[in-house]
């Protein structure tokens, strides 16, 4: 990757949105009347969002223009026909079932796949994934390697699934309890760390020899794309669509959050390399809960902004600058001396709360409290991910399990904010840590049983 000072921005601003910060007594109480959840804040009080890259990107020029041609059609749209043939030459997949979005793609998976007391073997699921699949009372088993879990490490590949793992829970369970593998590229929970094509493939070889299908999450496939051709020599003269055929070939099919790497608000999708039987029984389930085959839940002009998505979303010199502002803000944090996940992965830098409050104990959610306190000082959003969106209370023992990482994530939105934004970011927390001893911990008032992250409610200890 070259030096973020030796290129421009391979874009130019054709539109803006006015965005205003309010001031610190306002939002000391907009976050108390939204029980201290960001979840619950109005976009409007909040002044750079970093809640999520997740339909959050500003489209170009030529998605907008491909959404006035959008066939409206209820079936056989031509939009769908353009999606399809996207999807089956950058991915290489014949069978595409659109989804609204990327859940309900989970959904269907797991409605074809997945029983009660069943287990689903992953590198990292994320929150989404766990929780379609605890919904099922089945079980989330995660495999990433060891490195993976490490802050602190400086391996290339720390989204790489643990192969001996892997073979040792395929081979001490059958296809009726372990029905599939799943790999998360890049995998968000640990930072958005890539997997590397030797671990895909030889994971593929695993999931073949012991008859599961291997489906790819592929929400950032892209991005997981770029980083094999940077820290993989082999791949260095390789281009981007290319590595992304190859990887694909690995697995059995996709589920797709398309409001990351396809550059959309909406949308999504299932799909299958060669599998016609797997394809319609997904596709019964579409018509009952999405829609006809052709659209899916969406509109025909928001099928076409994501087939020409696709498309942009592989392009390298957008990949360049997309990862190359992460990492720029990422090396603002060191420089500040924030304690966060090394190295900065492809969509946001991950602050170890634990770490940055370490005299909040984990009970006391010292991850949210720093979401919080970031709301506080800059009317910055962000999101936990640690005890909050991965914790849950055992149902036997009635005690808190504790996930491995305790997270906070600046997710940054694809061509919609700038270095000097993230230049305030980096600020906001070099101040709050000149005062962190200072900040107290906080306890659920209200919490659901499945992803209570998204509707919890807090106060302050």
């Amino acid at each position: 990757m070259r030096n973020r000072d030796s290129y421009a921005e391979p874009f130019r601003i054709k539109m803006i949105e006015p965005i205003k910060q309010k001031d610190r007594e306002t939002r000391e109480d907009l976050i108390k009347k939204a029980h201290y959840n960001v979840f619950n804040l109005k976009a409007e009080d909040v002044y750079i969002d970093l809640l999520t890259d997740s339909g959050t990107s500003a489209m170009s020029a030529n998605q907008w223009s491909g959404m006035m041609i959008g066939d409206e059609s209820y079936a056989g749209c031509a939009n769908f026909y353009n999606l399809e043939e996207a999807i089956r030459d950058i991915l290489g997949y014949m069978y595409v079932v659109p989804t609204h979005q990327g859940r309900a793609a989970e959904n269907i998976l797991m409605s074809m796949f997945v029983g009660e007391k069943q287990t689903v073997i992953g590198n990292m699921h994320f929150d989404t994934t766990e929780g379609h699949i605890r919904l099922r009372n089945a079980v989330p088993l995660n495999l990433v390697i060891d490195e993976g879990l490490n802050p602190d490490t400086d391996h290339p590949f720390k989204g790489n699934i643990n192969l001996e793992k892997l073979e040792e829970a395929l081979a001490g369970q059958g296809p009726e309890e372990a029905p599939l593998v799943i790999m998360t590229v890049t995998s968000n929970s640990n930072g958005g760390q890539p997997v590397s094509m030797d671990n895909m493939r030889d994971a593929s070889i695993l999931a073949k020899k012991y008859n599961r299908p291997l489906i790819i999450d592929a929400a950032r496939f892209a991005e997981n794309c770029y980083f094999i051709k940077q820290r993989d020599r082999a791949y260095h003269n390789v281009s981007i669509r290319d590595i992304a055929r190859e990887m694909f070939s690995y697995a059995d099919g996709c589920t797709m959050s398309s409001k990351k790497d396809a550059l959309v608000n909406i949308g999504g999708f299932l799909a299958f390399k060669d599998n016609e039987q797997w394809y319609e029984e997904a596709v019964q389930i579409q018509i009952c809960y999405e829609g006809f085959r052709t659209y899916g839940g969406l509109a025909g002009r928001d099928l076409e902004a994501l087939a020409r998505g696709l498309y942009e979303g592989t392009e390298e010199d957008y990949l360049e600058d997309r990862i190359g502002q992460v990492a720029y803000l990422g090396q603002k944090m060191t420089d500040a001396g924030i304690p966060i996940m090394k190295p900065v992965g492809g969509h946001g830098v991950f602050v170890e709360g634990s770490k940055f409050l370490s005299h909040i104990p984990r009970a006391n959610l010292p991850a949210q409290a720093l979401v919080v306190e970031l709301y506080r000082e800059a009317g910055i959003r962000a999101i936990e991910l640690g005890t909050c969106a991965f914790g849950y209370t055992d149902p036997e023992t009635g005690e808190e399990v504790y996930p491995n990482q305790d997270l906070v994530r600046l997710a940054i939105p694809r061509r919609a904010y700038t270095d000097r934004h993230m230049d305030q970011v980096a600020q906001a927390f070099e101040k709050i840590a000149a005062r962190k001893g200072r900040i107290s911990g906080m306890e659920f008032t209200y919490q659901a049983e499945i992803l209570r992250h998204f509707t919890a409610r807090y106060r302050p200890l």
